[in-house]
Parts: C-alpha cells; sequence; structure tokens
C-alpha cells in the first residue's frame, strides 16, 4: 500500500505536461478534533492518490489545511469523498483565481502538531469559538467605519506585493511573530473598536480571532473566505475592489494578481516589481523579488555569490551543498543583507 510520493517533482512535472488535462487549484481547512492524526493522514494519502490529487496538507489534532491541485474531471469524486467526512461535508472550497496545471508537483500529507503553528501555550481558548464572518460586501461596509481597525495577519513578504487599502500590515516574519504585536498595539481599543481581520484564505483569521475574544476584544470580525473568496464576490456581484496589488500564494504559481497596481519593488534595483523568486543556487534558494531585467543580470540569483555557484557544474554544486544543513536565508524572505532594496 502507497502511503508516500514516489515521483520527484521533473518528473510529475512531466507526466503533467504530457497529460495536458485541466486541473483545478484550491484550498480549505477546519478546525476539528481529530482524535489520530496519523490513521487520518494515511486514510487522505491513499484516496487522493488514486484521484491524482497533488498538494500540501497539514493534519493535526486541531484539524487540517489543504492546498491542492485536482484533475478537473474528477472534482466530483474529489467533492463526493470530503463530503463523506463529517467535519468536512460542505465546508468551504477556496476555488483560485488564476489555474496552472503544475501548480503542485508532489501529494504531501504531513501530521503536524498544530495546523497553524501559533506560539501559543495557552489551552484555554476554544478555536472554534470565532469572531464573526463576513462576506466581501459587509467587509467594504465595515472597513469603511471609521471605528474599524483593520488588520492584515499575513507575513510581511505576502502583504509587501499587495493588500488591503489601510490596512494595519505588522512587520512579522510568521504568525506566530503577529499575535502580541497586534494585541498589544490594539490593547487600548478592546472595547471601542471593531477588530476586522483577513488573510489568504481564512485558516489565519479564524484561528487569531478566538485568540483575540479569549483575550477580551469584544467585537472581532473576519473575512470569510480571505482574499480569494473575497476577490470571486467582488468580481461575480461587481462590488468595489478595495485590495491593491497581489495575493501572495502558497504554491508554484506564487501570487495572483488582483489589482494592476504594483505596490512592491525588485529587491535587487529597485524599480517597480511584485515578482517573487527563488535564488537559482539550490544551496540559498532565498524568496525575494526580482525584476525581468536583474533576473537576466543575476542569473536568476539574489547575490553574485550565488550566481558564481550557480554557474558551476552540477556535481561541484552537490559537492558544496553535502554535509551542510539548509540555511536559514531561505527563511528571510527578502531580509537578506545581499539585497539592497529590501522593505
Amino acid at each position: 500500500m502507497q502511503l508516500y510520493n514516489k515521483l520527484s517533482a521533473k518528473e510529475r512535472e512531466a507526466l503533467l505536461e504530457e497529460a495536458g488535462e485541466d486541473r483545478l487549484t484550491l484550498s480549505f481547512y477546519a478546525y476539528a478534533k481529530i482524535g489520530n492524526p496519523e490513521l487520518f493522514r494515511n486514510h487522505l494519502f491513499i484516496a487522493w492518490d488514486q484521484m491524482d490529487v497533488l498538494g500540501r496538507i497539514y493534519v493535526a489534532h486541531e484539524g487540517i489545511n489543504a492546498q491542492l491541485s485536482v484533475p478537473a474531471k474528477r472534482f466530483n469524486e474529489f467533492k463526493a469523498f470530503i463530503d463523506n467526512i463529517y467535519f468536512l461535508k460542505d465546508v468551504r472550497l477556496n476555488i483560485a483565481i488564476e489555474h496552472d496545471i503544475k501548480s503542485f508537483l508532489k501529494l504531501k500529507v504531513k501530521v503536524r502538531n498544530k495546523i497553524v503553528a501559533d506560539g501559543l501555550n495557552d489551552n484555554t481558548f476554544d478555536v472554534t469559538n470565532k469572531g464573526v464572518h463576513v462576506d466581501a460586501a459587509k467587509f467594504n461596509e465595515l472597513i469603511s467605519d471609521p471605528n474599524t481597525v483593520l488588520v492584515d495577519m499575513r507575513n510581511h513578504y505576502e502583504s509587501e506585493i499587495g493588500h488591503f487599502q489601510g490596512a494595519i500590515t505588522p512587520d512579522v516574519d510568521t504568525f506566530r511573530d503577529s499575535l502580541p504585536i497586534i494585541e498589544e498595539d490594539l490593547k487600548e481599543h478592546k472595547e471601542d473598536k471593531n477588530l476586522v481581520m483577513y488573510c489568504t484564505g481564512g485558516i489565519r483569521c479564524e484561528k487569531a480571532s478566538a485568540y483575540y475574544k479569549h483575550r477580551g476584544f469584544k467585537n472581532v470580525y473576519q473575512l470569510e473566505g480571505g482574499i480569494i473568496e473575497y476577490t470571486r464576490q467582488v468580481q461575480n456581484q461587481n462590488l468595489e475592489n478595495k485590495f491593491i496589488g497581489k495575493n501572495f500564494v502558497f504554491d508554484h504559481r506564487r501570487a495572483e494578481r488582483i489589482s494592476d497596481d504594483v505596490i512592491a519593488q525588485c529587491h535587487q534595483c529597485g524599480k517597480p516589481c511584485d515578482t517573487h523568486v527563488n535564488c537559482a543556487n539550490e544551496a540559498c534558494h532565498l524568496l525575494f523579488i526580482q525584476c525581468e531585467e536583474c533576473a537576466e543580470k543575476m542569473n536568476n540569483c539574489c547575490s553574485d555569490n550565488c550566481k558564481e555557484i550557480a554557474a558551476l557544474p552540477y556535481e561541484e554544486q552537490k559537492k558544496l551543498r553535502k554535509g551542510k544543513g539548509a540555511s536559514n536565508k531561505i527563511f528571510k524572505k527578502g531580509r537578506s543583507e545581499v539585497l539592497l532594496f529590501k522593505q
């Protein structure tokens, strides 16, 4: 019985190109009490592997967080399968605005301590006691109210390329960093302001809204379905779009364009640009913003040193990496000292 992916990304990419079939990129999450995450994980992998589902899925005692690529022709089969899981029946599926048959190249289902790492050791709050979910129309109404504080619950490299007008965008590297910072900054407004939050698909806001209610905030709201669902409702209902720039996504597409505004800059030359790339030196793999001109000049690398390494024969690069762990520069997401123009 196969319980793990056996194909490399390159092998899978070739198969997808050869098949040439439409695929849907989607995401969903659910907070629920899962008694045996490992058993549940295996159940999901076996079923989804047979359906040719690809993606990155985290399972924990507190629920599931999934980003997936599903063959379009098997979507109904996929939907019927998850509807047979009691806490996933009719779960909201955030269908991507833009699709790519190679948004995911492997099926990875992993058991984690939590589906959203929060750094909290507080077990006294109920993650299901969430804030009020609002749709796009109500969200636009709320954020136009001067009595509202709008907070982006994403990380700096996400909000750097796109965010809602007037939002507080914490300069943080992780979700866990944002929770105490936001609470401290807004502690004087626990009762007199509307705390409205948003994120990519809703999962971070859901946990944050429950936490802030636990910490004494009285009027807590979250954008249901996050930026992804907001964009769909804006388009379908002809509402005013108050999101500027791109929505960062955690797959090979890296972002979906929501408006024509380019609010970020190339981290190497400073010109307007909002295209995230990974450094071509596999020993670095730093995520940063790079324009086409700098990509050509630097051979898709973040620095001259990485450019020199990436130009070496592949076997020599492997020798240089041998015995070395992944550099934590990977996770600096544009904060590396080698980048001249960075947030």
